[in-house]
C-alpha cells in the first residue's frame, strides 16, 4: 500500500478570530477588551506565561505565542505601582504578540484594556485555572497544528477497533463498511478519510465537514448512514489502530497463514498494524474483518494465538514421536 506523502498538509498559522470563534462555547472563552487585533495570526501552538518579561528580562520572550496570566502574573501586576505596572505591560504590549488570556475569572487592570486596545492586542478572559485552561487551549492548538493526510477508503469502529479499509476503486470498501454497520458496527467516515496525528504515536481519523456519514453505492447512489441505521451506527472520530487493504487474489501474491510476522504500516511517521485480505468468491469479508479486529484486541492484550500455537508445536516436538500422534483423549462414554 503507498500513500502520497505530497498529501500530508499542516497548518502554518491561524487568525485570533478563527481561535476565538471555536473557543468562545467550548472553552468559555470571554473577550474583555474592544473588538481589535482579530486578524492577528497565531503561529505557535504552545502557550507562554510572561513573568519574566513582565519583570524586565526580555532576552528569551517568546512573543509570537498566546500569552497567559494567571494568579501569579495578576498579582505581581497589582503590587507594583501605577506607574510601573504601565511600564510593565507596555514592555510586552509593543511586541507583536497574538492575544492574551487572563485566567481564574480576574478582571483585566484599567491600564491592560487600555494598552491592549492601543497596540490592537485581544485580551480574553476564561474562568478556569490556569492549569486547566493551558491544558484545555494547548490540546486545541495542538489539533489544528497537527500534520493532516487525506485518505481514500473507509475507517469504521469495529468492536471497538479503528479499522481502515483501503484498496483500489471500486474494490469494495463502502459495501463491507455498510455490512459492518449493519451487524452493529459504527462508521466513522466513508471514501475521504482525513487522519491527523495527535501525539507521538495516535492517529486520528475523522470524516469531512460536508461528506460526513453520506456514503456512496455503485449502482445505488447516495446514501446517509445515520439517518438510515440511526445515530448508534456512527462516529465522528476514532483512533486509527488497524489498516486493512482489500485487493482481488494473486496467485503471484503472498499472503500471510501464521499470524507470526507482524506487518506493519508507516502513516504520519506513526507504525500502524497492517493486514492484506484477498478477495475471492464466497469469502467473507464482513466476518474475517470482525476476526482482524478481535484478534487485535487478544494481542493488545497480550494474548497471541500464532505464538501460543507455535510454542505448543515446539513444546510437542521435544516429546518422543508417538506422543506427538497421540490422539486427544474423549470424555467417559461419549461414543459421537
Amino acid at each position: 500500500m503507498k500513500i502520497n506523502d505530497n498529501a500530508i498538509t499542516q497548518k502554518e498559522s491561524i487568525s485570533v478570530e478563527f481561535f476565538y470563534n471555536n473557543t468562545v462555547t467550548r472553552f468559555k472563552i470571554q473577550l474583555l477588551n474592544e473588538r481589535v487585533g482579530f486578524d492577528r495570526l497565531i503561529k505557535d501552538p504552545n502557550l507562554h506565561r510572561p513573568g519574566l518579561p513582565l519583570a524586565g528580562f526580555l532576552e528569551l520572550f517568546s512573543f509570537n505565542r498566546i500569552q497567559v496570566f494567571g494568579n501569579t502574573e495578576m498579582k505581581y501586576l497589582l503590587n507594583l505601582s501605577q506607574e510601573k505596572r504601565v511600564i510593565a505591560l507596555e514592555n510586552i504590549f509593543r511586541y507583536d504578540i497574538p492575544c492574551l488570556i487572563i485566567t481564574n475569572d480576574h478582571k483585566p487592570l484599567p491600564e491592560m484594556v487600555e494598552l491592549a486596545n492601543k497596540y490592537n492586542i485581544p485580551i480574553f478572559g476564561s474562568a478556569f485555572s490556569t492549569t486547566k485552561a493551558i491544558y484545555l487551549i494547548s490540546d486545541f492548538l495542538d489539533d489544528q497544528f497537527a500534520p493532516r493526510l487525506s485518505v481514500h477508503g473507509s475507517l469504521v469502529d469495529v468492536y471497538g477497533v479503528g479499522m481502515l479499509f483501503v484498496g483500489k476503486s471500486g474494490i469494495g470498501k463502502s459495501e463491507v463498511a455498510l455490512d459492518l454497520v449493519e451487524r452493529g458496527h459504527r462508521l466513522v467516515a466513508d471514501d475521504v478519510v482525513i487522519l491527523t496525528k495527535k501525539g507521538e504515536g495516535i492517529i486520528m481519523g475523522a470524516g469531512t465537514d460536508i461528506v460526513k456519514h453520506f456514503m456512496e453505492l455503485r449502482g445505488i447512489g447516495i446514501i446517509d448512514v445515520r439517518s438510515m441505521f440511526g445515530i448508534r451506527a456512527i462516529r465522528f472520530q476514532k483512533r486509527l489502530e488497524v489498516v486493512v487493504e482489500l485487493e482481488v487474489w494473486d496467485d503471484k501474491s503472498e499472503y500471510t497463514r501464521t499470524g507470526l510476522d507482524d506487518l506493519s504500516h508507516s502513516i504520519l511517521d506513526v507504525d500502524i498494524p497492517y493486514v492484506k485480505l484477498p478477495i475471492l468468491p464466497g469469502k467473507n469479508i464482513t466476518v474475517v474483518s470482525e476476526i482482524i479486529a478481535l484478534n487485535y484486541l487478544l494481542k493488545h492484550y497480550g494474548y497471541d494465538a500464532a505464538r501460543v500455537l507455535q510454542d505448543r508445536i515446539t513444546s510437542k516436538i521435544r516429546l518422543k514421536s508417538d506422543e506427538m500422534n497421540r490422539v486427544i483423549d474423549y470424555f467417559e462414554h461419549d461414543f459421537e
